[in-house]
């Protein structure tokens, strides 16, 4: 019987990391089971914004979107791993309209990018093709959406995917906060963390899509600057909201 005893308490003792204790898992590991959505909508043409005064020029370089989106993919994979589970949805219209503008290869450069980081590029066509993606992109039951960011031009109702690229001053596609009713609910995380870079969301469109999702958005209470595009800004007197 001291035999067996001393037997089994040489086992527990040896073994007790293994026996007693779950495995050890990585922090940025747990944080990643999910999936990271983050959406660049497209540039205005020159042909049109030229038209306007100055001060009130929109896109004079094509990439802003693009430069954003890609400073926080690198931010994203320097905090949580190169392993990060990001999806970049790109409205890719607007980018074969500006690249015959521009005369340089608009596409091949961000399909580089996403190259780069080892990202999951999507294409988009239309505004409701980002619902598409958040209902039935990955399985839901499995795979919840933990982020979701919009670059791109807005106003307080729409994230529009164009602006002032086929029609001056004005969007041809977009995505209306009437349309997020459409959203599966149980597709997001409860601890989503979502927010919209674009002019205005803050002012009406986080509400709604709070409603539809039931996570908050934060938006912006006026407008947002993009002249620093790795980091876009809140302009003076505007505040985030959700």
């Amino acid at each position: 019987m001291m035999v067996a005893m001393l037997f089994f308490c040489v086992v527990v003792a040896e073994g007790k990391d293994s026996f007693f204790k779950k495995p050890s898992r990585d922090r940025n590991e747990i944080k990643a089971k999910g999936e990271f959505i983050i959406v660049s909508g497209g540039p205005a043409l020159r042909k049109w914004e030229d038209l306007r005064q100055e001060i009130e020029q929109h896109d004079r370089w094509w990439g802003n979107f693009i430069r954003a989106a890609r400073a926080r993919i690198q931010e994203l994979q320097k905090r949580h791993g190169g392993n990060y589970p990001i999806t970049w949805l790109v409205y890719r219209p607007g980018y074969v309209t500006r690249a015959s503008e521009d005369g340089n290869p608009l596409i091949s450069w961000i399909e580089s990018v996403s190259e780069t980081y080892k990202v999951k590029l999507i294409w988009i066509n239309t505004g409701r093709d980002i619902i598409s993606h958040i209902n039935t992109g990955q399985d839901r039951k499995r795979i919840k959406i933990i982020g979701f960011e919009y670059y791109g031009h807005s106003n307080q109702y729409a994230f529009m995917m164009d602006y002032s690229n086929d029609i001056m001053g004005a969007s041809t596609s977009w995505l209306h906060e009437k349309e997020l009713q459409a959203i599966q609910r149980a597709a997001f995380s409860r601890r989503a963390k979502c927010r919209s870079y674009g002019c205005k969301t803050g002012e009406s469109m986080s509400a709604n899509w709070r409603a539809a999702t039931g996570v908050r958005m934060w938006g912006a209470t006026g407008k947002t600057d993009y002249s620093n595009p790795l980091k876009p800004a809140l302009s003076p007197g505007v505040s985030w909201k959700r």
